[in-house]
């Protein structure tokens, strides 16, 4: 780390005793043709990133750096909203704050110059008072044309500037013998290069200020959500990246034409809450765990006792208000910083998360007048327990038409499938129809919503402060548990009280998801929808394995016109899984009569399992890859794909086709 200087350094012109290992990397210029005239470095802003061991410096966006050195000149501490609006950088302090979670600030800094020693991969700044003396010393050099230059700087290093192109550092080691005169001698130099244009460093393009459509990301067990054992917070951060890249793929035209902005995702964290010193559980628990292969025993603790805990009302009680409490605080949040958006909110369960979420949304109201009479049951003039159909007409005021309906040999069970052109066709008025039917309605309603939440732990359930527009779910056991919970067959026009869109995706290793659509279609054996690569096609493995496939097929049916028939079924192109035509569905064309298949309401009539494709490297041991599989949805851009075309297609917004 280099020290912050208190004096200046001490510039001294060099003796000629360059050593080879600096010689040889020297930069030769043509001393005879005329200095360029001095200008001043151009700033860029940057921020520490500490994890484990490791500390990196990553830029800021042009647009972000350009607005902190704007806010230089404040005399008061300016905040500066960045990244998005999801970090608060304090110019004067140079601290960088999260904004929606809990993180450590981090250090900023206005980096002019920078080093990198023989084992770096990467670039680091320098302090800022170190930059400014080192910009002092190239100032005169390049003003006075004088180069060979030593600065010596308290804290032991020192820099020599050969020429404008070619500046070495060297760093002292211990205590020196008074006769090692050349600083080559002393320690391998580092590189010093001047401004950010000078160095190999990838800045971020600035996101948009317009944000279209908002997402919150709820995780599943344990705190880290990937093989690296990065947090949600790190994940969702790939998940965004991933999304922001696409959106300048495959909707360019729509960002050109003002069209699309971008979607903002939030993470969702209740690991913390229930594992935190609140509940105080993982103390009971460590009191309990045996001392034999304790790092085995304490993942199992930190993530496999998540299942348990959920199907404990006490704790199931806690994580559910949790998740609905962040979110809603969440939304809030993001509301107050972005007073200008009027786009809709979806969300994202991962594992345990899409089932927290799905008994969340089962179990929401959705404050309608139609809603509102459901939930006073007390005051109903009908409760919808009626066990006669007399009763019930009793308590509509309609015992009139008792003798018409029991005429026609009618009960609760038959005028449950009765249309209002068959009470029309009775004689019964409008007004009294209009009655029959939405208690008909309501009590379906009430029935479809006990068995789905058949098997559910009995807690409270929270309302969350927004109607969500769709519900994702990554690599789900939502159908393994409603099974277990008894549920045999989901009702096909059950929809959540307040979503009415709902995508099952899985990875076909994924050793934790299962379907949802053999529950609501059983008659029909349905494959699940294969989501399209991202760049438009089939990965080549399976469009090799389908060929081969059509082949056997060939062989079998016609042996005599075998050759030529699988010749051309394996020469022949697939359809583009991306289609070139805007208003043109994402899914291939043999596809198409699979997709118009009603599955249920739970997605408005449209298929509900989207399975990705594997990778080549997975299909070779799916064993091997089975944990991976079920991690893999947050580097997905497949998977963010899906998300963005389901979102912008309610936008009318169409997908474009990526250029091959």
């Amino acid at each position: 780390m280099i020290l912050t200087m208190l004096t200046l350094p001490q510039v001294s012109p060099v003796v000629d005793e360059a050593s080879p290992s600096s010689t040889s990397s020297f930069e030769m210029l043509d001393m005879d043709s005329v200095p360029p005239p001095y200008q001043v470095v151009k700033p860029h802003w940057f921020f520490c990133r500490r994890a484990d061991d490791n500390t990196s410096w990553l830029p800021f966006s042009r647009e972000d750096s350009e607005k902190l050195e704007n806010a230089l000149g404040e005399k008061e501490d300016v905040v500066v909203a960045v990244d998005g609006e999801r970090y608060d950088v304090r110019v004067k302090e140079r601290r960088r704050y999260a904004v929606y979670w809990d993180q450590a600030p981090s250090e900023v800094r206005r980096c002019t110059w920078f080093y990198k020693g023989d084992k770096d991969t990467k670039f680091m700044p320098y302090t800022e008072d170190f930059s400014n003396n080192l910009e002092d010393a190239y100032m005169i050099a390049v003003t006075l044309d004088e180069w060979k230059r030593k600065l010596e700087f308290p804290s032991g290093e020192t820099v020599i500037l050969h020429n404008p192109k070619l500046i070495m550092q060297y760093q002292p080691i211990g205590l020196q013998d008074e006769w090692v005169s050349s600083p080559s001698e002393q320690t391998r130099p580092r590189t010093v290069k001047r401004g950010v244009d000078n160095i190999s460093v990838e800045i971020p393009d600035g996101e948009s200020e317009k944000v279209d459509h908002l997402v919150f990301m709820v995780h599943g067990i344990g705190p880290a959500c990937d093989l690296r054992f990065r947090s949600i917070i790190q994940c969702v951060n790939d998940f965004r990246s991933a999304s922001l890249s696409l959106l300048g793929t495959h909707y360019k035209r729509g960002q050109e034409d003002g069209k699309v902005g971008r979607v903002e995702f939030l993470p969702v964290n209740w690991h913390n809450a229930l594992h935190g010193d609140a509940t105080g559980v993982d103390e009971d628990i460590q009191r309990i765990t045996l001392p034999s292969i304790s790092r085995l025993r304490q993942f199992t603790n930190d993530t496999l006792l998540d299942l348990f805990f959920y199907n404990s009302p006490t704790y199931c009680q806690t994580i559910v208000d949790t998740v609905a409490s962040e979110v809603n605080r969440l939304h809030a949040l993001f509301k107050q910083r972005h007073p200008e958006f009027t786009g809709a909110v979806s969300v994202v369960g991962h594992s345990l998360g899409s089932l927290i979420l799905f008994d969340l949304l089962t179990n929401q109201k959705t404050g309608s007048r139609e809603s509102n009479r459901e939930r006073v049951t007390c005051d109903d003039p009908c409760p919808l327990s009626c066990d006669s159909l007399e009763q019930t007409l009793i308590r509509l005021g309609l015992q009139e038409y008792l003798a018409t309906l029991q005429r026609e040999n009618l009960d609760l069970e038959s005028l449950a499938l009765c249309q209002e052109s068959d009470l029309k066709d009775l004689g019964i008025p409008l007004g009294p129809r209009k009655k029959i039917l939405d208690y008909v309605r309501r009590k379906q309603v009430q029935e479809v919503k006990h068995s789905i939440a058949k098997g559910q732990v009995s807690i409270n359930y929270p309302q969350l402060a927004f109607q969500p527009q769709t519900f994702f779910a990554f690599g789900s056991p939502i159908g393994m548990f409603l099974t277990v919970r008894g549920l045999k067959h989901i009702d096909p026009n059950y929809t959540f009280p307040t979503c009415k869109s709902f995508y099952n995706i899985y990875h076909p290793y994924d050793p934790v998801a299962y379907r949802i659509e053999p529950m609501i279609v059983s008659e029909v054996d349905l494959e699940p929808m294969l989501i399209p690569h991202h760049k438009g096609r089939k990965r080549m493995h399976l469009e090799l394995k389908d060929s081969l496939a059509r082949m056997s097929m060939d062989l079998k049916n016609n042996v005599l016109g075998s050759l030529r028939t699988a010749w051309q079924s394996f020469a022949r192109l697939p359809v583009a899984a991306l289609p070139p035509e805007p208003e043109s569905s994402s899914v291939p064309a043999e596809e198409t009569e699979e997709r118009e298949i009603k599955v249920g309401m739970l997605n408005g009539g449209r298929r509900i399992d989207y399975v990705l494709q594997e990778k080549p490297i997975e299909s070779f041991n799916e064993y091997l890859f089975a944990i991976q599989s079920h991690l893999c949805y947050w580097e997905s851009e497949d998977t963010a794909l899906l998300l963005l075309k389901e979102i912008y297609d309610k936008l009318g917004v169409a997908l474009e086709q990526p250029q091959q």
